[in-house]
């Protein structure tokens, strides 16, 4: 990251190599999930220049790591539409544990990412937002500008096609 040298921060402003410092492995997560653990780094990079750039702006409307992850979710999109990346969707370390789930809960991974695939960019994003990156409704609101209302039934459609793509025999049930 780049930070200007020289330049001493005024009084209660903002730090951003501290910034930096204590949200870069937050944002790489978030970034891995969306273009891959090979171009994290590049996007979370470019993340930090960008929020580096427009640090003057932040209002203190929201936390600062929704507003980072903000600049983060552009970011990875912009990262997508040059073509360099697929979405990632999905990405689960296998090793890990589902904690308190019964096995006969469990969804297979692969079938999961391939009804995440399914779902438009919009019910997928907040999925990602919402289940994944553990964000509230409000904070996602405020990533995707958009109300909280939308986020809600955005979420809402997505667990229905969610379901319908995963589980045919228990919709036709219905």
């Amino acid at each position: 990251m780049q930070v200007v040298p020289n330049v001493k921060p005024r009084p209660g402003a903002l730090d951003m190599a501290a910034i930096a410092r204590e949200h870069y492995e937050a944002v790489f997560r978030f970034c891995a999930r969306r273009v891959g653990v090979d171009r994290a780094a590049d996007v979370a990079q470019e993340t930090f220049v960008t929020a580096q750039k427009v640090l003057h702006k932040f209002r203190g409307e929201s936390s600062l790591s929704t507003w980072l992850f903000g600049i983060a979710h552009n970011e990875c999109r912009r990262d997508s539409r040059r073509g360099r990346t697929e979405p990632m969707l999905l990405e689960m370390d296998p090793a890990q544990p589902a904690i308190g789930v019964h096995e006969d809960a469990l969804v297979d991974r692969e079938v999961l990412r391939q009804a995440m695939a399914r779902l438009s960019t919009e019910h997928r994003e907040v999925v990602m937002l919402h289940e994944l990156d553990g964000l509230t409704y409000e904070e996602v609101a405020g990533i995707l500008g958009v109300p909280v209302g939308t986020v809600k039934s955005r979420l809402h459609h997505a667990f229905m096609n969610l379901r319908k793509t995963m589980f045919p025999a228990a919709e036709e049930v219905r």
